[in-house]
C-alpha cells in the first residue's frame, strides 16, 4: 500500500496539471447534444444539463461512488468501473485524485474526461442515510426564473392569442446530494394568459416532483413526475438516450432507471409514484404507477389526436388541454452480477377513451385503440474487452429487438456494432431507441462504428448505418431502403487547441413531388462540417464552416435537381479574472436553397438550455451572451440575439407569422441559490 502511494506521489510531480479537463468534458457532452438536435425530433434537454451542472458544482466522490453513479458517465467502460470499485475495495479509499493513474485499464483520455466530474474526500460511514435535520441544514436550494421578450409581433396577437407575448418559468428545487431532489416548475408559453381564462391558476404547466435515493433497501423513490428508462428504450425511454454518434466515448447508452422529471417540457413525463427497492444484493424490483391528463382532440367519445406541444395560446388549443387521460402501471426486475445482468420489464396502459386516429396509410399499423402493453427482456453479458447489451420486446402487435456489440482492442481503437429489427407493426407508446426514426417501429438495420488513435494528437472515427423500411413511411410510398456514413478526423496538438473535420453521407428515398405518391426516388444529402476551437485560458474562440448538397431525381430518371447550403459561424466567449462576469458573442451567415439544404447552427443558451435552430433562406444571425455572478448567491443572466432574413418579408405563416425580415428576442435569467 505504502509503495502505492508513492507512486502516486512521484507521479503526481511528473503530471501536467489538467486545467482545461473540464472544458474538453463540456464539449464532448455539447457537440453530441448538437448533433442529436440535428438528427431527431426537437427534445427538452433540461433535467440532463441541469444533472450535469450539479457534478460539475458537487462531484462525486470516488472512495463512496456506486455502480449505478459511475453508470452516469457514458465515456467509462463496464471494465473500468468495475476496475474503480475493485481499487477501492481492494486499497482502502483514495488519497488524491490522481490515484485513478493507478485504477487497471484506465487511461489518460479516459480520465481527463472523468476528472471534472469526481473527488476525493475520505469518508467513515456513507451507509447511513442522513438524518433530516442534516438534510434540512445543508441542503442546496435554488430559484430559477426566466423571462422571453420578443421585440417583434406574430399575426396571432391581432385577434386569436390570449395572452401576452412574454414567455416565464419559474423553478424550485431543493437538494441534497444524491440523497434527496424535491422541487416545483411552472410555466407559460409565449401567447397564454396569466392568471386569466384557463389558466386562472397563474402557469398553465406545473410539475411537482420529489426523489429520494438510498434508502437503504429502497433505492429509489419517486413522487410527483417523474422519467422512466430501462434496458435499451424498446419499452421504456423517457430518459436521455444517445443515438448516433462521432464519439465512443459518448456511445454508451445506460439505463436511468427512475429519475425526476423537472423540466419545462409537457408531454415526456409520468405523474405518479415510483420506487426501486433491493431484493437481494444482486436482485433488484421496480415498480411504477402514473395517471395523468393528456391534450389532445375527442370526437364522438374518440381520441382523434394527441396534441404534443403544451401550447394553449387561442381557444381552439385551449379546448385541447387535459382533453383525456391516460394511466399506466408496470415493473422492471434486473438480476445482475458479476459479468451478466438480466432484466425484464412490463408495462400495461390506457386511456379512458378509445384512441382512433385517422390514419394515413403510411400510418396505417401506428398505435390505436384502448388499452396496450409491452413485454421485453433485456441483458448485457461481459466477456474481457467485449460486452453484448440488447432488448427483445413483444406488444400488442409486433416485436422488437436490438443488439449491441462493443469491443475495445487496444487503449485508443474501440469498434461498435448495432443491429436492430423493429416490426412494422410493433405498437411502443413510451418506446424511443436506437434507429433512423425516432420510434422502434418499421425498421431494420445494421450500424457500425470504428474509433483509432494511430497518431498522437488523432482520433479517427468512421460508422455507416444501412438501414430499410419494410412499411411506407411519411413521404415514402412504399417500403424503401438507405444508408448513412459519416467519417471523422480530429487534431488535437494542445490541450486547449483542436481542429475536426466530419463529413456525413446520407441516401434514402422518398415520393417524388407532385406525383402522389406514384414516383419514389433516391435523395442524396452531403454534409460537410469543419470546427476550429481554441481555449487559451480564460478565452475561447470556435469557428464552424458547414455545407450542405441535397439532390433527387426530377422524376424522369436522367437530371438531378441539386440544392445547396452553407454557414460560416463564429463565437468568442471571455471569462474575467477577478470579476465574476462571462461574456460571450456569435455571429453566423447563412445561404441555402431551400428548407431541404438547411443548415444548424448552436449557440450558447440560457442556464439549463441548449440552443440549436435551423436556417434557410439568406441572412444572418447574431448573438451576445452576458452571465453576471454577484457572488454565490445571485446570479443573473442575459441574452440577446437577432435573425435577419435578406430574401423575404415576412417569417412564419399562420398565427405565427411576422410581417418584415427581422426577429429579434431578448431573453433574461435570475438565479439565487442557498
Amino acid at each position: 500500500m505504502t509503495i502505492i502511494k508513492v507512486g502516486v506521489f512521484m507521479s503526481m510531480l511528473l503530471i501536467t496539471p489538467m486545467l482545461v479537463a473540464q472544458n474538453a468534458t463540456v464539449s464532448l457532452w455539447e457537440e453530441n447534444l448538437e448533433q442529436l438536435s440535428m438528427d431527431k425530433e426537437e427534445k427538452n434537454w433540461e433535467d440532463e444539463l441541469e444533472e450535469l451542472s450539479n457534478r460539475l458544482q458537487e462531484p462525486v466522490n470516488i472512495n463512496v461512488a456506486t455502480k449505478r453513479q459511475l453508470e452516469e458517465f457514458p465515456f467509462l467502460t463496464e471494465l473500468q468501473i468495475e476496475n474503480i470499485l475493485a481499487y477501492v475495495y481492494i486499497h482502502g479509499q483514495m488519497q488524491t485524485i490522481y490515484e485513478l493513474q493507478m485504477v487497471k485499464t484506465m487511461d489518460k483520455q479516459t480520465i481527463e474526461l472523468l476528472l471534472p466530474f469526481v473527488c476525493v474526500k475520505v469518508v467513515e460511514d456513507a451507509s447511513r442515510y442522513p438524518s433530516l435535520k442534516t438534510i434540512l441544514k445543508y441542503g442546496k436550494q435554488e430559484v430559477l426564473t426566466r423571462m422571453d421578450v420578443p421585440f417583434y409581433t406574430r399575426k396571432g396577437y391581432e385577434k386569436n392569442y390570449l395572452g401576452p407575448a412574454v414567455y416565464h418559468a419559474l423553478r424550485y428545487g431543493f437538494r441534497y446530494g444524491d440523497y434527496l431532489q424535491a422541487g416545483i416548475v411552472g410555466e407559460k408559453d409565449a401567447g397564454e394568459p396569466f392568471f386569466a381564462l384557463q389558466d386562472k391558476k397563474g402557469y398553465d404547466y406545473y410539475s411537482f416532483y420529489c426523489l429520494f435515493k438510498n434508502l437503504g433497501r429502497m433505492k429509489s423513490l419517486a413522487l410527483g413526475n417523474y422519467k422512466l428508462s430501462f434496458g435499451q428504450g424498446l419499452v421504456l425511454g423517457t430518459d436521455f438516450g444517445l443515438g448516433k454518434t462521432f464519439s465512443m466515448s459518448a456511445s454508451e447508452y445506460r439505463t436511468g432507471g427512475i429519475r425526476k422529471h423537472g423540466s419545462t417540457d409537457e408531454y415526456n413525463y409520468f405523474r405518479g409514484t415510483a420506487a426501486t427497492v433491493e431484493i437481494l444484493r444482486f436482485l433488484e424490483f421496480s415498480a411504477f404507477y402514473s395517471h395523468r391528463s393528456m391534450d389532445g382532440v375527442v370526437k364522438d367519445g374518440e381520441i382523434a389526436s394527441i396534441y404534443k406541444t403544451g401550447l394553449h395560446r387561442t381557444e381552439k388549443e385551449a379546448d385541447k388541454m387535459n382533453a383525456f387521460t391516460l394511466q399506466l402501471t408496470g415493473g422492471n426486475l434486473t438480476y445482475e452480477k458479476n459479468k451478466l445482468k438480466v432484466g425484464i420489464t412490463g408495462i400495461y396502459y390506457f386511456f379512458n377513451h378509445p384512441y382512433e386516429p385517422d390514419l394515413k396509410k403510411y400510418a396505417k399499423y401506428n398505435l390505436h385503440g384502448n388499452d396496450f402493453y409491452n413485454l421485453s427482456v433485456d441483458y448485457k453479458y461481459r466477456s474481457g474487452k467485449l460486452v453484448w447489451v440488447g432488448e427483445g420486446a413483444v406488444g400488442k402487435q409486433g416485436y422488437a429487438l436490438l443488439n449491441r456489440l462493443k469491443y475495445k482492442l487496444l487503449t485508443g481503437y474501440q469498434l461498435l456494432l448495432i443491429h436492430r429489427y423493429y416490426s412494422h407493426d410493433y405498437l411502443s407508446f413510451f418506446g424511443r431507441s436506437f434507429g433512423e426514426g425516432s420510434m422502434p417501429q418499421n425498421e431494420n438495420g445494421w450500424y457500425l462504428a470504428a474509433e483509432a488513435t494511430p497518431l498522437a494528437h488523432w482520433t479517427f472515427f468512421a460508422s455507416l448505418d444501412l438501414f430499410s423500411f419494410p412499411w411506407w413511411k411519411y413521404r415514402i410510398s412504399k417500403s424503401s431502403k438507405g444508408m448513412d456514413g459519416m467519417f471523422q478526423a480530429v487534431y488535437s496538438p494542445r490541450r486547449n487547441l483542436s481542429v475536426y473535420l466530419n463529413y456525413r453521407y446520407k441516401q434514402k428515398e422518398r415520393d417524388v413531388s407532385e406525383t402522389g405518391g406514384k414516383v419514389t426516388l433516391p435523395v442524396y444529402h452531403h454534409k460537410l462540417r469543419c470546427r476550429l476551437i481554441y481555449m487559451p485560458g480564460a478565452f475561447m474562440h470556435r469557428i464552424t464552416i458547414d455545407y450542405n448538397h441535397f439532390r433527387q431525381q426530377d422524376g424522369k430518371g436522367y437530371s438531378f435537381e441539386g440544392k445547396q447550403g452553407w454557414q460560416c459561424t463564429q463565437s468568442c466567449a471571455y471569462t474575467f479574472s477577478g470579476f465574476p462576469l462571462a461574456v460571450s458573442a456569435q455571429g453566423t451567415y447563412f445561404y441555402t436553397d431551400d428548407y431541404d439544404s438547411r443548415i444548424y447552427a448552436s449557440e450558447k443558451g440560457l442556464l439549463y438550455t441548449f440552443y440549436t435552430p435551423s436556417y434557410y433562406g439568406k441572412g444572418f444571425r447574431y448573438s451576445a451572451h452576458v452571465r453576471y455572478d454577484m457572488n454565490k448567491t445571485f446570479m443573473f443572466l442575459v441574452k440577446f440575439g437577432q435573425t435577419v432574413y435578406r430574401n423575404r418579408k415576412t417569417i412564419g405563416s399562420g398565427n405565427d407569422l411576422i410581417e418584415g425580415n427581422k426577429k429579434t428576442d431578448l431573453q433574461m435569467q435570475f438565479r439565487i441559490k442557498f
